[in-house]
């Protein structure tokens, strides 16, 4: 049996380290195309956490009642049917977790690149993977020591940048009370579509439902870590956008990826500003660090779980699931060498959005369908709490559907690939 060394401080850091990555650094340079208000573009990112929030409290009474790693493969497998459950965990196993490493890669690699333009954003990129695995194949503990101290790191930094933006003698005249213009943005599509990106930058909320069978006391530490860190995160990203916006012009950030180091330039200046994205690009590391290890443990259950996948559930004499870190870690590199920032950002956020949707519309299906099991955590707020999240989440599919219907139709045709591996290994299966 494996020793649970992951404490509360640990899983709290997956969660942030799960959040705080690409989004909060890209999202920003993409929203002032289509909304220059102020007040609207905060709002969006206010938005975006409470709803995160919403969904953290609906999973945590899931963990806390059915404490197993996996998250939503897990859940969705005993709240409707194991084909539902699998579906979700092949989209975890294939892109759910390898799309993001790709992504946080890819940024960490552009950010380097932005500073030294002789280095190849491209492979540096995939030498980050390779070495990231390689830390992680070898010892959980010291995986959690790498994951703590980069993701300490990377707030401090975060909150450096915020400090240094509000003592800034010179900013922008910035407008924070809502005039016509700002509700008139607020109802328009490019509000919406940006509230698909700020889904993005909060996804990762749910971090340490995945690996709930290596925690601590998981029915107390799983709801307890969900909460806190996606609370965090929440307020740093508010603090963080108001800071781009406070220093830096719209028209230098409209449309660029490296949004933190346009921002930084201006708050620390050409040498201040290289040094800091350098530093930016050195903690995206955690990111990619905390989804290496998140993602593999449900490639493990689904391979528990299922004879054809059954390589995935192999461990090394630590007790990791390499094969499946390895397994996850290939599609990654592959993602890199041959897609676009923003096709994989797009396919990948949409059909995530699919499972939690489920997932939280599942909590409402547990409670009806099974009132009687101990539940050492409940919702906050429910059924309002659940409402709001599929409110708002089924608005994003949506207009994720109508306004890029290829990257949507890849990440539904992604989903529906799962069902041939689930019905090929059915029969075979030591548990369904």
């Amino acid at each position: 049996m494996t020793k649970k060394v992951i404490g509360f401080y640990t899983a709290t850091s997956i969660v942030i380290a799960n959040m705080v990555g690409t989004g909060v650094f890209t999202s920003l340079g993409f929203q002032v195309l289509g909304i220059h208000s102020v007040f609207a573009l905060l709002l969006l990112w206010f938005v975006g956490g409470v709803v995160a929030l919403c969904g953290a409290l609906c999973y945590s009474e899931l963990a806390a009642a059915m404490p197993r790693s996996g998250s939503e493969y897990h859940y969705l497998s005993k709240i409707y049917h194991p084909a539902v459950g699998f579906l979700s965990g092949w989209v975890s196993m294939t892109v759910g977790f390898a799309a993001p490493v790709a992504l946080s890669a890819i940024l960490m690699g552009g950010y380097v690149s932005k500073v030294l333009s002789e280095v190849n954003a491209t492979w540096l990129a995939v030498i980050v993977v390779i070495i990231i695995t390689a830390i992680h194949s070898l010892s959980l503990k010291t995986g959690g020591r790498f994951q703590n101290i980069f993701t300490s790191l990377k707030i401090l930094l975060i909150l450096f940048i915020i400090i240094s933006g509000f003592i800034l003698p010179a900013h922008q005249a910035i407008q924070l009370m809502p005039d016509k213009s700002a509700f008139s943005e607020i109802m328009s599509s490019s509000f919406v579509i940006s509230l698909f990106w700020v889904s993005y930058s909060y996804s990762g909320w749910n971090a340490s439902a995945y690996i709930a069978g290596d925690i601590e006391s998981p029915k107390k530490n799983v709801p307890r870590s969900l909460f806190a860190g996606t609370f965090f995160v929440a307020i740093l990203y508010i603090m963080l956008n108001f800071i781009f916006l406070y220093t830096t012009p719209i028209p230098a950030m409209a449309g660029q990826k490296e949004v933190g180091f346009v921002a930084a330039n201006y708050i620390f200046g050409n040498i201040g500003g290289a040094m800091i994205s350098l530093i930016i690009a050195l903690l995206l590391v955690s990111s990619v660090s905390s989804m290496v290890i998140a993602g593999p443990r449900v490639a493990q259950v689904m391979g528990e779980d299922n004879s054809l996948l059954r390589f995935l559930s192999i461990k090394n004499k630590s007790m990791i699931p390499f094969v499946a870190i390895l397994f996850q870690s290939a599609i990654s590199i592959v993602l890199i060498i041959t897609s676009t920032f923003e096709q994989v950002l797009i396919y990948v956020g949409f059909t995530l959005n699919i499972f939690t949707f489920l997932t939280v519309l599942g909590l409402i299906v547990h409670r009806i369908k099974y009132p009687n099991v101990e539940r050492p955590y409940k919702t906050w707020g429910y059924p309002v709490t659940p409402l709001i999240f599929l409110s708002v989440t089924l608005w994003i599919l949506y207009y994720g559907l109508v306004s890029r219907p290829y990257e949507s139709l890849i990440g539904i045709a992604t989903v529906l690939s799962g069902l041939i591996v689930y019905y090929w290994g059915r029969k075979k299966s030591t548990i369904y």
